[in-house]
């Protein structure tokens, strides 16, 4: 993504940021209430198959915390107790614990976690065995490489526990892949884990995100401020696609492109369907929404996307269209749709990939071609099956697959691990800046009727930002500091505080 002079776009993240504290403090609050919820449901007297679904449940969503933690964070302390440790009064001298051991500690709660879920196939977005099963597996792929080089009973842990998810949890892909943003299936066979909102007078029980990221004027309710962010030219053209080619003319392959990134061009049906487009139809039309007042009260005249593109997930319109998706109408930064954390397709390419570092970098493994054919050819159809893969191709097919869903940026650090060099040349080597001059085309095709695409890039159109120097990656850059207030209470979390090893399965139990 592109965000301007966001210092996680140049990697100058420190200690006082506080995106960077709020993440923070989210996932230790969730691990206390976690350990908390756990610790009470035990005594509780309800049956013993509802205290196993929510005891199972909470150990599934601890066990994702500690996941975005050790991946943000590199070492971190493990809080196994609550009332232990306030009792012991020593949680301002805890210390942080090797990855491998917090790894561990991940996968012994997982599978807790899944002798206390059912196997049943939840239909209404519960945590069942499979859903835990489906980060086990992501969890043995990312533990792989932490030593520095890859170990291959970690990765055939993947394999088989990814495996197990897509042949047995009796779930499948959708059939079509921009379904799986819709309100209407919050709770589809795709989605694993995910965060569920609704609209409701209590704040945080409600998404936010469409304000983030869709531009000015996209909804009724006056919360859109994203449009000067969006999806980065190198994401872009990674869809095999240009914000310089004639709409008229360009050819889009992958439906995830469309799915991810707004073009000119492009026309949506589930995005303002109360809205007119004439010829009987109705629904969102990129250029008219920047540059016709008739179709949209709020045009402003101007196309903010900085690199051409504007961003089409975790979006879900107007009211009319939040209403047809979950009967419900939205309010100011108040919505319903659902957060997508762990997906179905996510395990079908955690098995691709495990198989591929598994067979030195390429496969024939009859799995792996299955889960990998599977989902490129749901965004591909034309594309033949292949019969032979590469971690290259997975590696991409990861980076289009779930774009924009919160996930890239820990297939860097799960590679950095063992192959921090490669991480560093592709970064570099982004195209992460802004693409000048991109209102001045769109508009004046549009008030063409549609007929004059041209540009000169030596007049200022389509001109790359090659101004900007690309960001300085170094092996560092690959795990985020602990917010500053937390080291000032806790010396031990400092970055050059050392880390303890700990015999997790004889420190700990469930």
């Amino acid at each position: 993504m592109y965000w301007g002079n966001s210092p996680y776009l140049n990697f100058s993240v420190n200690g006082t940021d506080q995106d960077l504290v709020n993440m923070s403090y989210s996932l230790w609050s969730e691990i206390g209430h976690a350990n908390t919820v756990y610790e009470s449901i035990k005594g509780a007297t309800a049956s013993e198959a509802t205290k196993n679904q929510c005891l199972g449940e909470c150990l599934a969503w601890k066990a994702m915390a500690y996941f975005f933690l050790v991946r943000s964070f590199g070492d971190v302390p493990i809080i196994h107790n609550n009332s232990e440790n306030l009792a012991a009064g020593d949680y301002n001298t805890l210390s942080k614990v090797q990855k491998a051991d917090v790894y561990e500690y991940i996968i012994m709660t997982l599978e807790k976690a899944m002798e206390l879920l059912p196997k049943e196939k939840s239909t209404t977005g519960r945590i069942d065995y499979y859903c835990a099963e489906g980060l086990l597996a992501k969890v043995y792929l990312t533990r792989a490489g932490v030593s520095g080089s890859l170990n291959s009973s970690d990765l055939a842990k993947a394999a088989e526990y990814s495996k197990d998810v897509i042949e047995n949890s009796g779930r499948a892909l959708l059939t079509n892949y921009s379904d799986i943003f819709r309100g209407s299936n919050n709770n589809s066979d795709e989605s694993l884990f995910a965060w569920k909102w609704t609209v409701g007078s209590h704040w945080t029980c409600q998404n936010t995100l469409q304000s983030d990221l869709a531009p000015e004027g996209f909804d009724e309710n006056g919360d859109c401020w994203g449009g000067w962010g969006g999806p980065s030219l190198d994401l872009i053209e990674a869809f095999g696609v240009s914000p310089k080619d004639d709409p008229a003319k360009r050819i889009d392959k992958d439906s995830r492109r469309k799915a991810t990134v707004m073009l000119a061009g492009d026309i949506y049906d589930y995005f303002w369907r109360d809205h007119d487009l004439g010829n009987n139809k109705k629904g969102f039309d990129y250029l008219r929404f920047w540059y016709d007042k008739t179709y949209n009260a709020a045009a402003t005249g101007e196309c903010q996307a900085p690199c051409g593109g504007t961003n089409v997930k975790h979006l879900y319109g107007d009211n009319a269209d939040h209403i047809a998706e979950t009967g419900l109408t939205p309010g100011r930064m108040a919505y319903a749709f659902s957060t997508h954390i762990l997906r179905l397709a996510d395990v079908y390419l955690v098995n691709a990939e495990a198989h591929t570092l598994l067979d030195g970098g390429s496969t024939t493994n009859a799995d792996a071609l299955y889960a990998f054919n599977q989902v490129h050819q749901r965004a591909v159809p034309s594309d033949v099956e292949k019969s032979s893969l590469t971690f290259d191709e997975v590696w991409k097919e990861r980076r289009l697959e779930l774009a924009g869903e919160g996930d890239r940026w820990y297939d860097f650090v799960r590679r950095s691990y063992y192959d921090v060099n490669s991480c560093i040349k592709e970064i570099t080597a982004q195209k992460r800046n802004s693409l000048w001059g991109c209102n001045i085309v769109y508009k004046r095709y549009y008030e063409s009727g549609k007929t004059n695409w041209s540009y000169s890039e030596e007049d200022g159109e389509f001109q790359y930002d090659e101004a900007t120097a690309a960001p300085n990656v170094t092996a560092a850059s690959f795990s985020l500091p602990f917010p500053t207030e937390d080291v000032a209470l806790n010396p031990n979390l400092a970055t050059s505080a050392a880390s303890i090893h700990v015999d997790v399965r004889n420190t700990y139990s469930y």
